[in-house]
């Protein structure tokens, strides 16, 4: 187990998508148009999301509310978004979860976005904590909550429902 904070988020937490082999499971109360270095270039996440699922990897986003113009637009750029991301969206959601080919999980305060967890400089970024573990009882933990959420365990009983724009059940 690793405490991260602040701008090793981005080295230790964000360096992890691009080795994912099977599965990255994605949980944030706010995504923006992060970018993030992809060999020596800059690039939209959201690049880097279709690249693992061109590749094969199963990619599940929840996320609390629809993002801004900026990433809507880096999101029209990938037409394999539309039809292999799997996305939710629950008003409920304020959790930041990632976790990596079931096998590693980081439970923190950052958002996906460039001062949460993203290449914004020292000066601007916020000021987040959060771990990274392999430790099989958290990382079981941690998928079991996301995968309650995803499955809309919540849905039936959530009293922001006439907020919700998709809702599951």
């Amino acid at each position: 187990m690793k405490y991260i904070s602040n701008s090793d988020h981005y080295k230790e937490v964000l360096s992890r998508v691009q080795s994912v082999k099977h599965m990255l499971w994605i949980g944030t109360a706010d995504i923006k148009d992060l970018y993030v270095e992809v060999g020596n270039e800059k690039k939209p996440f959201l690049a880097l999301i279709a690249q693992l699922i061109r590749r094969g990897v199963e990619v599940r986003l929840i996320h609390a509310k629809e993002p801004g113009a900026n990433f809507r637009e880096d999101f029209d750029r990938y037409p394999v978004l539309y039809d292999c991301l799997e996305r939710v969206l629950c008003p409920r959601v304020h959790f930041k979860i990632l976790v990596f080919d079931g096998k590693e999980a980081y439970i923190g305060s950052a958002n996906l976005t460039g001062a949460g967890i993203g290449m914004k400089a020292e000066t601007t970024r916020n000021f987040e904590a959060g771990i990274l573990t392999d430790a099989p009882q958290i990382v079981e933990q941690t998928m079991n909550q996301f995968d309650d959420v995803w499955m809309g365990k919540h849905c039936k009983s959530c009293k922001r429902r006439d907020y919700c724009a998709d809702p599951i059940k």
